[in-house]
């Protein structure tokens, strides 16, 4: 599938993830609409040139008139918090968003669907980590969500006239992010310059994807592939510990603070302290990565200080 002159939905679209995706859609000439109801995103992000839609997935009359004319669906709408003190809530919103969406979809005739997972749905798996691994035991309701929104989904694909890509991201970073790593450290350096808490022992170390190379590999993924469940890891070959990103962000903000944990070899309940996916399925339909996991992390780090000053 190509997408210029497609008419798109994205789900999320006013998300970190979701407002570049939103851009570059856009820029292949896309008509697209944003479904968001911004309690993960803010609508200032959504692009000039898309339509937009506030609305809540979980409500099932929520997509009611949007899906008219959709010739494909970016679904990337999520609670995404996988330290949340509300764990069932979380999986009862994602489950019942897809749900709603699905059911949507199949009124209005839509028949694509992109669809974005996680790293999460493995678990603690040896790496690196094929699409193929099994069992998937998630240790966290969000990596249980995104698992449980993979069932309905390859189920639909089975019962209706469905094409699902499924993307299981590694940690995906770049501007517009926040409440994740590096932007923690930057603003807790601003307010210490001398001192970094850094949770778990520093020594949790995973893939880094730049958001660039994340779209790159979807619209990639999309155009190349066409079975009725495509599913593929988006990640890179290399890793970067917390501790090294810490010395990152340090090494960015021309400062040698000190570094403090908390113990443990995690950071919150749920965390996986090592992953790195296997890559070569998407490989080998031709894309790579362009910047390793450190570059990434570098990268974004210039990128948020940036946007932050």
């Amino acid at each position: 599938m190509t997408l210029a002159d497609r008419c798109v939905l994205v789900t999320g679209g006013a998300g970190f993830i979701g407002s570049h995706l939103v851009e570059r859609l856009l820029a292949e000439g896309s008509d697209v609409t944003v479904v968001d109801d911004c309690s993960n995103g803010d609508a200032d992000r959504v692009p000039d040139g898309a339509a937009f839609v506030e609305a809540d997935l979980t409500e099932p009359d929520a997509l009611e008139g949007v899906l008219e004319d959709v010739d494909l669906v970016f679904h990337l709408a999520a609670s995404k918090h996988v330290d949340t003190d509300r764990p069932h809530g979380q999986f009862d919103d994602n489950t019942r968003m897809t749900r709603n969406l699905l059911e949507a979809m199949a009124d209005a005739g839509v028949t694509d669907l992109a669809y974005t997972s996680s790293s999460t749905v493995y678990g603690e798996a040896p790496r690196p980590t094929p699409e193929d691994y099994a069992p998937l035991e998630p240790i966290s309701a969000y990596g249980a969500s995104k698992l449980a929104d993979e069932g309905l989904l390859s189920a639909r694909t089975h019962s209706h006239d469905l094409t699902v890509w499924t993307f299981r991201f590694a940690n995906v970073v770049g501007p517009r992010l926040r409440g994740a790593v590096i932007p923690d450290f930057i603003e807790k350096l601003e307010e210490d310059p001398g001192t970094l808490t850094i949770l778990g022992d520093g020594r949790q170390e995973k893939s880094y994807l730049h958001v660039e190379d994340c779209l790159d590999a979807m619209l990639h993924a999309i155009e190349h592939a066409d079975d009725a469940t495509n599913t593929f890891n988006l990640g890179t070959r290399t890793t970067t510990s917390v501790d090294r990103i810490a010395a990152i962000v340090a090494d960015e903000m021309d400062l040698d603070p000190d570094f403090e944990y908390t113990g443990g070899d995690r950071g919150w309940t749920g965390d996986v302290p090592k992953m790195r996916l296997s890559i070569e399925k998407l490989s080998a339909l031709g894309w790579e990565p362009t910047l390793s996991s450190d570059e990434a992390v570098r990268r974004a780090t210039r990128e948020i200080l940036s946007e932050l000053r």
